[in-house]
């Protein structure tokens, strides 16, 4: 019989190996215990949607998050499903009068953003198809515009991380301010609402600031920004002309189940009860949405996005949150 001799210097290194990957699973356990438990006190009663943001951020600047390839599919599913439940808190009348005033202005405003957008891109030598999603997701929805465009005008995967890392920070840090910023200068939820609509990027951002301000902010917010949604219908079906794509258009069916949610809430009034759970379940959701989103911000997505189209973003994201405050402040445009 023959044995196997293990060197000295062999035996050590074997030794040394479960203690040099100690720290790594330590880490990685440590990471989704706070995740976890972050999530947990996300969809309490303790807490709020800038609350969940601030803590998701935290934790995908510090840990990472340590679910993210799998979080990163229930987070658009997830806003879905809590718009759709948010419908069963909204009158129908303001749905539609919201719905029916914000339609100009959501034109006008996209075509403003989308032309500041791309003449800044040129001016900062942003590659052309970054600066392109970077100017959609200001103009129309944020993340669900890029990530709908994006494959129609051939974007890459880096191209795609660019324009939506730069989109997910101004996120968050519009839905961290902007509350604050119409308190203090004195705007009505009805005021507020349609800013945020119209200033702020994703879905989430705003229904998460306009809950902060006020049920009617809300109420104005959350149908102006669908309102706004539908355009990436049009947006992807010209950039397939100009592009010559075949890309599969995605349909936001989302947006048709808010208006029959909304439609039950008012027509249907033995149903208050149970759409009231409804309404609650979509703030819970929003709220767990937000850490989720939060959480995909890491200190890698910084510097993916890079400097100059982060100014880029910043730039056109100021340009369109100030002229729009001047516009509704001053009664140019209101509801």
């Amino acid at each position: 019989m023959s044995s196997t001799v293990v060197s000295p210097e062999k035996q050590a290194s074997a030794e040394d190996l479960p203690a040099t990957k100690q720290p790594l699973v330590g880490h990685q356990a440590s990471a989704r215990i706070l995740f976890l438990g972050g999530l947990a006190f996300c969809v309490s009663p303790w807490a709020s949607p800038p609350l969940a943001l601030a803590l998701g951020l935290a934790l995908g600047l510090t840990l990472s998050n340590p679910f993210h390839s799998g979080t990163k599919r229930i987070t658009t599913m997830l806003l879905q499903a809590s718009v759709v439940g948010l419908g069963f808190g909204m009158n129908l009348h303001q749905v539609l009068k919201a719905g029916r005033s914000g339609f100009f202005y959501t034109a006008m405003s996209i075509s403003f953003a989308l032309v500041v957008g791309l003449l800044l891109s040129r001016v900062l030598r942003v590659r052309p198809t970054a600066g392109f999603l970077i100017s959609t997701g200001t103009a129309i929805c944020g993340g669900s515009a890029i990530a709908a465009v994006g494959p129609v005008a051939g974007a890459n995967e880096e191209e795609m991380s660019v324009a939506l890392g730069t989109v997910f920070i101004l996120n968050s840090v519009a839905l961290l301010t902007f509350p604050w910023i119409g308190g203090a200068l004195h705007l009505s939820q009805a005021q507020f609402g349609l800013w945020a609509a119209l200033a702020i990027h994703d879905t989430s951002s705003v229904v998460g600031a306009a809950a902060k301000y006020g049920a009617l902010a809300l109420a104005v917010g959350t149908t102006v920004k669908l309102a706004r949604a539908l355009w990436i219908v049009p947006m992807c079906l010209g950039t397939a002309a100009v592009k010559r794509s075949k890309t599969r258009i995605k349909w936001p069916w989302f947006i048709g189940l808010f208006l029959l949610a909304a439609v039950a809430n008012s027509l249907i009034p033995t149903g208050g009860r149970i759409f009231h759970g409804f309404y609650h379940l979509g703030i819970v959701g929003l709220t767990a949405t937000l850490y989720l989103i939060g959480s995909g911000v890491s200190r890698g997505t910084i510097r993916t996005v890079g400097s100059r189209p982060l100014l880029q973003g910043v730039l056109l994201w100021m340009v369109v949150a100030v002229t729009s405050f001047l516009l509704i402040r001053y009664g140019v445009i209101g509801l």
